[in-house]
């Protein structure tokens, strides 16, 4: 089931929404003010964010900005901000659609379906392995259902192992699909570095180095 956080200030805007979403089929968090809307955003996996802008602790904008940081998961403006200066400031933000009130449910569960059917169509999105679940599309982690924190690197560096599950990548393999990609010309300490930051805050033993060769993935990893 696709989970979906609402931030909405008015709760019975927020409930109507909610109910219609609902009977959509997805799970819906509801969120009133920017702190509860982070607090949920880190407790779990979120397909897609409707957010207001003008809110009583902040700007829906500093939350798309937060999210933008470390996660691409989709957002949807809904807010009363009808300028086209607005409109403007909402996409530049990272928002994925920006809708104005008043407005159509209908237009509104359009437009989610249509983000979760592009979701959908990107396989193996998820990545299970040793108690570990990572959302390639909104680049979080998690250990046992609790969030890890990662840096890109690292996180780009766990995706690359676990894709190659059951296969020795050498250093050199490493740092060509984790640094050399963007232009960052290393040496292979850096691998050695990361690859220990990784398994310290991961807890796992999945990630064994291979004498002589490189690192491997030991455990099996499901894709969904």
């Amino acid at each position: 089931m696709k989970r979906i956080l609402l931030l909405e200030y008015d709760k019975a805007l927020n409930r109507g929404i909610s109910l219609k979403l609902e009977k959509e089929g997805y799970e819906v968090l509801s969120a009133f003010s920017l702190k509860e809307a982070k607090a949920l955003f880190q407790k779990g996996s979120i397909d897609l964010v409707i957010s207001d802008i003008t809110l009583s602790d902040g700007s829906g904008m500093d939350f798309c900005r937060e999210v933008r940081q470390k996660s691409e998961v989709f957002i949807i403006f809904l807010t009363a901000l009808d300028q086209e200066v607005d409109i403007v400031n909402g996409y530049d933000c990272g928002a994925d659609d920006y809708m104005t009130k008043p407005f159509s449910l209908l237009v509104l569960i359009s437009k989610v379906n249509a983000l979760m059917r592009r979701a959908g169509q990107q396989e193996g999105q998820i990545l299970l392995s040793d108690g570990i679940e990572v959302n390639c599309l909104t680049m979080q982690v998690y250990r046992q259902k609790e969030p890890v924190i990662l840096s890109k690197k690292e996180l780009q560096l766990l995706i690359c192992l676990m894709e190659h599950a059951g296969t020795v990548m050498t250093k050199e393999q490493i740092l060509e699909m984790v640094w050399d990609r963007e232009g960052q010309f290393v040496d292979e300490n850096t691998v050695t570095v990361n690859i220990s930051r990784l398994k310290s805050k991961l807890h796992t033993n999945a990630i064994e180095n291979v004498r002589g060769l490189g690192y491997i993935w030991t455990d099996t990893v499901t894709k969904k």
